[in-house]
């Protein structure tokens, strides 16, 4: 059984909204239980990594998200929307309510419910959907962004987790009426793993080589094939192996491209399991965190706070004004390159193999820049939340 905060609010009641649950709504969902009467989490599914969830709070579970096909995915969020709207109509219509990450309208429910409703945006829509070639003038944008308008003007609080996506989310709301409060890595500190107790470095062998590890899905928003590029333009120097690991739908196509270009120095495994994660992360010399430029200021990929973590240098390929950008010259843990600098992504990734100082530098800088994104953030969030003088409305 946890220990809840000293004073905690009584009479007040929490339901924390999300259909696939993940160590954040976890973090979430514990610090909220310090501080509130009772927290119940409505969820399809529940990921534990590192922290559990506390014994107090009650889980009611949805129907599972499905990440795909992309109809069965559709399908899955239209469910678990009206299976939420129900929860909160009936059993849960005296709580308050708190949106967080899936499906990706179920914050629009403010429209059409009472409750005090609070949104934690890491996901920027119907920005995103861009991805899929969607423009602003598609009647779906532009209806999504007047809902969004509306929505977010009935919110009670509402939090983002960087100054970029603020500004994004500016559009469509009062910029001083959002909280930005940057999230955190999974790993809270002790779990890098030794090269010499590396059980992924025993399985996969890298024979001493520099590894360009992208460790994440391989979907239309992540841009893996610029790997690929760069990996034929480095294919002759055999100090550099690069390791993808992953699934999506793009990991056939990818697979098809080192096959035809011959590509030995690119190596393809599947997802690691939670077990097998700190070791598959400790093998990396560089880690690569992709944003498309369509949306990349619209997002914060979970696996840059991992990589800071563990202190391994990155290589974020996103734009110059995304949050990225910004942690990479505010830190100097990593380079931030765009899609079309093959040249000197190329440049980047020898400099780094051939200067273990220069390595060890970054890898430092990493550390010292996690430092700002661990599991006390959570705990900001409520803070924030339950300030005594409400936020304008």
């Amino acid at each position: 059984m946890s220990p809840r905060g000293a004073g905690a609010p009584t009479g007040r009641h929490l339901v924390i909204l999300n259909q696939a649950a993940n160590y954040l709504t976890v973090g979430f969902a514990n610090a909220f239980n310090r501080r509130f009467g009772s927290v119940t989490l409505v969820t399809g599914s529940v990921h534990v990594q590192g922290e559990a969830l506390d014994q107090e709070i009650k889980v009611h579970y949805i129907n599972r998200w499905h990440e795909r096909p992309a109809r069965k995915k559709a399908l899955s969020y239209g469910l678990a929307l009206l299976r939420m709207w129900w929860l909160l109509l009936t059993k849960y219509r005296r709580h308050e309510v708190l949106f967080v990450s899936v499906p990706p309208m179920a914050y629009l429910l403010n429209l059409v419910l009472p409750h005090r409703f609070s949104m934690v945006i890491w996901d920027i829509y119907p920005d995103v959907l861009k991805i899929s070639g969607m423009k602003e003038s598609h009647p779906v944008y532009r209806i999504w962004s007047w809902l969004n308008r509306r929505s977010f003007q009935r919110a009670y609080r509402l939090f983002t987790i960087s100054e970029v996506m603020a500004d994004a989310l500016g559009r469509y709301v009062d910029r001083n009426r959002l909280v930005v409060q940057p999230i955190w890595s999974m790993f809270q500190g002790g779990e890098r793993v030794e090269r010499a107790d590396n059980r992924f470095l025993r399985d996969h062998h890298t024979d001493g080589r520099f590894v360009v590890q992208y460790s994440g899905n391989i979907g239309l928003t992540h841009n893996v094939e610029l790997l690929i590029d760069v990996a034929e333009r480095l294919k002759d120097d055999d100090r550099i192996l690069f390791q993808i690991i992953g699934r999506g739908p793009r990991e056939l196509a990818i697979r098809r491209k080192v096959a035809e270009r011959g590509l030995s120095n690119v190596k393809m495994l599947p997802f690691q399991s939670d077990d097998m994660f700190p070791h598959s992360l400790s093998a990396a010399d560089l880690g690569v965190v992709m944003l498309d430029e369509r949306v990349s200021q619209g997002s914060v990929p979970s696996k840059a706070y991992n990589l800071m973590s563990f202190g391994v240098p990155s290589l974020y390929v996103a734009t110059p004004d995304s949050e990225l950008a910004r942690y990479a010259n505010g830190f100097g843990h990593a380079q931030c390159l765009s899609a079309g600098q093959l040249g000197k992504i190329a440049a980047f990734i020898l400099e780094l193999a051939s200067r273990p100082e220069l390595q060890e530098k970054m890898a430092g800088n990493a550390r010292v820049a996690s430092g700002h994104f661990t599991r006390a953030n959570a705990d900001c969030v409520v803070d924030a939340y339950l300030e005594k003088s409400d936020l304008k409305r």
